[in-house]
């Protein structure tokens, strides 16, 4: 028997519905028995499950991209795209997966005094960050979508959001997150993978990733980028 990897439940309030569900993708194995000999036993380290989870940012950063492509064109965009968006970013990216890095991972550096002027900054963005999610949820209504001025200020709101976050989460992933094992012992490191999918299973049980990169999906394929071949030049 071995874990699965995890279920992200989407208390969505603008969205009005609870996403559960499982796929069976296995998390990391706990010693036990597996049963079925062709499961393979994944092990994720702490420092993969954030970046997994940055892939998770950067698809809303695209949505964020398409959504504001369409505001500039004037063509339609519909509010629930958005909202939907933000909301996600909200509960696993600000809520979730930046409060695992503010109690678990800026930490280290700091007691360590290694990084401490990258993860100062980090810490601001994440405060910055949530104050754009707060401006885009506010603006993403069929009411304010229909005042220019409104449609303008969600575009900035997009902009600075992508702008901001394309950056960080690459500085995360090629400086933040390798120096980890320079503060942490190995063995540290993979009982913060523990710590990670205990207070993941904690907040939102089972399968999150999982869910988050559906929930993501879903949005891409109603704005027509979930092909990926839709990316490539012509």
């Amino acid at each position: 028997m071995q874990s699965d990897r995890r279920e992200f439940l989407l208390a969505a309030g603008s969205f009005g519905m609870a996403v559960l569900g499982a796929t069976g993708t296995p998390r990391r194995s706990e010693g036990k028995e597996v049963k079925d000999k062709d499961e393979a036993e994944i092990e994720i380290s702490a420092p993969e499950d954030l970046m997994r989870e940055h892939g998770v940012l950067d698809r809303i950063l695209l949505i964020y991209e398409e959504g504001d492509r369409r505001l500039q064109a004037g063509a339609d965009l519909p509010p629930e795209v958005v909202q939907q968006s933000a909301t996600l970013v909200r509960q696993f990216v600000e809520d979730y997966h930046e409060h695992l890095e503010e109690t678990f991972i800026f930490p280290r550096f700091e007691k360590a005094k290694t990084l401490l002027d990258l993860v100062a900054v980090l810490r601001q963005q994440h405060q910055a960050g949530r104050a754009l999610t707060d401006a885009i949820l506010a603006a993403a209504t069929a009411e304010r979508l229909r005042n220019d001025a409104s449609r303008q200020a969600l575009r900035g709101s997009c902009e600075a959001f992508v702008r901001m976050y394309r950056p960080h989460a690459a500085r995360e992933d090629t400086v933040l997150f390798p120096a980890l094992y320079t503060v942490m012992a190995a063995e540290q490191v993979k009982v913060l993978g523990e710590q990670f999918e205990e207070e993941e299973h904690r907040r939102f049980g089972e399968h999150g990733f999982e869910r988050a990169v559906e929930q993501v999906a879903a949005i891409e394929k109603q704005l027509g980028i979930y092909e990926l071949a839709t990316f490539t030049p012509k």
